[in-house]
């Protein structure tokens, strides 16, 4: 894997000013996946968007690990729902254009 797609999680946590036990954490529940490479562990840059928004929730919200499951699972069945409408939306259109 290119080390470009990946940013240090050791440099992640000085950034944010975090320990790395709330990395470890998400990795432990299956929010967060790092790689290890040369003994180094990395998080994929297209994870970032995804740990910097549970590291808001744990920060300015003061939600646990296990709120930020469930609240990422939500968020996750909300997209799939939209998804879904918009799907149905087009599906709709084309009847209603028939006519």
């Amino acid at each position: 894997m290119a080390r470009q797609n990946l940013i240090s999680t050791d440099e992640f946590c000085i950034h944010h000013n975090i320990e790395f036990s709330f990395i470890r954490n998400l990795c432990d529940f299956g929010l967060l996946e790092t790689v290890t490479v040369e003994k180094i562990e990395f998080i994929k840059a297209d994870q970032l968007e995804r740990l910097e928004r549970m590291l808001r929730l744990h920060r300015e919200l003061d939600i646990n690990v296990e709120g930020i499951d469930t609240i990422d699972h939500l968020l996750d069945r909300l997209h799939d729902l939209q998804t879904e409408v918009t799907s149905l939306k087009n599906r709709l259109r084309l009847y209603e254009d028939i006519d």
